[in-house]
Parts: C-alpha cells; structure tokens; sequence
C-alpha cells in the first residue's frame, strides 16, 4: 500500500503595500502569492519565493530590509471558506 505524500508547499516573503509604499514584510504560500499577482499585478513586492517551510520565511520576513520584530510577521489569510489566519 503506497503512503498518501503530502503536497509541497512552497512559501514566499512580500512587501505589502496595504500600509504605503514602506509597509510590513508578509509571509504566504506561494499558491496565494500567485492569486494575489493574478488579481491586483504589482501591487506588492516580492522579496522571496521557494522558501521550503514557513518557520524559514517567517525568519526571512523578519530579517529582511523592511522585516519586523520577532512576533510581528503578518501572515496572510489562507484561501480558505473561513478565510482564517494561521500564526
């Protein structure tokens, strides 16, 4: 009997744009970084993709130029039908 494999999900670091042109680093799986290009294109920047965990792109997020305070990644709001924030 063959093990069900979980499918990879990849994680990206952006620059959100919601709070000016300087906002906060923000951290989400790569299928909602490409809905997200797919409806409002350029609106947020891409800092990194292809992160392989997201304890690794919260690190990112945290240490990269415009990165918050240890506690303080914003996490976007997974696709979902309740739409809720995974932290």
């Amino acid at each position: 009997m063959r093990k069900k494999r979980k499918p990879l999900v990849g994680w990206v670091v952006y620059r959100s744009h919601l709070a000016g042109p300087q906002g906060p680093n923000a951290v989400c799986e790569q299928r909602e970084w490409d809905a997200m290009e797919l409806a409002e294109p350029g609106r947020d920047t891409l800092v990194r993709a292809g992160i392989a965990s997201e304890a690794e792109a919260e690190r990112v997020a945290r240490e990269s130029p415009g990165g918050t305070t240890p506690g303080r990644v914003f996490l976007k709001a997974h696709l979902s039908p309740v739409g809720a924030l995974r932290r």
